[in-house]
């Protein structure tokens, strides 16, 4: 029988041991425990370590099931996660192939409207997105509402089944919008257990299978959730990028005549595109402002070729260490050439990181439309719109760069800003859509930070 991973890593002195010893993070410490099985990738340091042969460092075969699964009665649908748990529900929207194609970090939004721009949000790519809020499907689908071209979320599962719409302004129902876009849902799941699992014991990988032949391969899906490497190292941000630059002209939404073109400011603004939301976009030309959209791997050489009197960093997915490979080096050619900047969510942990700070994975992250944030300067309470898994760490800023917003539910970094560059960030969405709209004045004091460094005055 092989030896358990929490045998291995009381071996090795603990999570902080293994994690120092094989030279991995805590994260991946994490991980471990979660499948209760070490991947092949790390067993050569693990060995090394503790002196085990590789047949000790082997998947326990009791740990998995075998053969195919009969699904209970009423079940067309079911959640694996690594750590071994099996939910059943009921299908809805793309039906899988044979080993299910839904595979991701299980995460849970808190928001009570915009399940369709939830989803619709780029920073939810590589996850499974649980919806707290149990009557989801009820407004129906528009493409009004639309943050992207594309779905980047892999799945989503909800409690209820999902509600037939009642809303004026619905085209098509959630289920038939699901389905054109090849993106299997699953109904019936205890979400509060399942959100309260997130909260206890961090994300958990899981697929999500909805068979168009109703077999289970139980053992498969296991096996799948236990290899996936996880959204830590990840960059996600090439894969939800734009690929090449384009202008954005349209104005934020007006009530009842959808998405309007505003007044061209005169400001201009490159956009880096890490995976934005289309209502940023809409935000900063309602602001005043020309918007150039660039993609995520443009150079400082390419941005700055545009003239820009601002740079915004956008949203995005994936772990921002990864990502910053290639955009550290743009961001810090923008600030070097005194451009005012101004960055959130993903943007802002490149900015971060760019000012020579670090970034941590968080135990849960924040995401939904809810979420309370102090800013320091003035004492107000924002209701913010969130949707990340990794944090700015505090600790690790550099002098001459100030915290200026923090989490209330958990104290973490939600906003910085430089005291030596024309440079500040939040962690949130200021340009909401679902959520609040609290924080839109940030995109105003982008447009004062950039009037005053202007060259040619408004």
């Amino acid at each position: 029988m092989a030896i358990s991973v929490e045998t291995i890593i009381e071996k090795l002195g603990g999570p902080q041991g293994a994690a120092s010893l094989t030279g991995v993070g805590l994260e991946a410490i994490r991980k471990w425990r979660q499948a209760r099985a070490i991947p092949p990738k790390h067993w050569s340091a693990v060995s090394k370590a503790t002196g085990l042969g590789l047949a000790d460092l082997q998947l326990q075969a009791e740990d998995a099931p075998s053969g195919l699964n009969a699904a209970p009665d009423g079940a067309t649908a079911v959640l694996v996660l690594a750590d071994g748990s099996v939910l059943w529900g009921r299908g809805f929207g793309a039906q899988t192939g044979p080993g299910g194609s839904g595979i991701g970090e299980i995460c849970f939004s808190t928001g009570m409207t915009g399940y369709q721009e939830t989803l619709t949000d780029p920073s939810f790519a590589g996850q499974i997105i649980t919806f707290t809020f149990p009557h989801v499907g009820n407004v129906g689908t528009t493409a009004e509402d639309e943050e992207a071209i594309n779905v980047a979320a892999r799945g989503l599962v909800v409690k209820q089944d999902l509600t037939e719409p009642s809303n004026w302004r619905a085209s098509q129902t959630l289920d038939a919008w699901l389905r054109q876009r090849g993106i299997p849902g699953i109904s019936g799941v205890d979400t509060r257990a399942l959100t309260l699992r997130i909260r206890e014991h961090g994300p958990q990988t899981g697929v999500l299978s909805y068979p168009q032949d109703g077999q289970f391969d139980i053992a498969g899906l296991l096996g799948q959730a236990r290899a996936w490497p996880g959204l830590e190292g990840m960059d996600l941000a090439r894969e939800v990028s734009c690929t090449q630059s384009y202008e954005w002209t349209q104005g934020v939404w007006n009530w009842g005549g959808g998405d309007v073109a505003a007044a061209t400011g005169p400001r201009r603004v490159v956009a880096v595109d890490y995976g934005a939301k289309r209502n940023i976009l809409r935000c900063l030309v309602t602001a005043g402002c020309q918007v150039t959209v660039v993609p995520a791997t443009a150079t400082a050489a390419e941005i700055l070729a545009h003239r820009p009197d601002g740079v915004f960093l956008s949203n995005g997915p994936g772990d921002p260490a990864a990502t910053a490979e290639y955009a550290v080096p743009a961001i810090k050619g923008v600030l070097d050439a005194g451009t005012p900047v101004f960055g959130i969510c993903l943007g802002h942990q490149l900015l971060a990181l760019a000012l020579g700070a670090s970034t941590f994975k968080l135990e849960q992250g924040h995401r939904g439309a809810n979420q309370p944030v102090r800013d320091l300067a003035t004492g107000r309470v924002e209701i913010t719109s969130q949707n990340h898994g990794f944090a700015v760490d505090d600790k690790s800023l550099p002098a001459d760069v100030r915290v200026t917003h923090l989490s209330l539910f958990d104290g973490s970094n939600e906003g910085i800003a430089s005291d030596r560059l024309p440079a500040f960030s939040v962690q949130y969405h200021p340009e909401a859509s679902p959520g609040p709209s609290d924080s839109f004045y940030l995109f105003e004091r982008f447009v004062a930070l950039m009037d005053t460094h202007r060259r040619d005055p408004v």
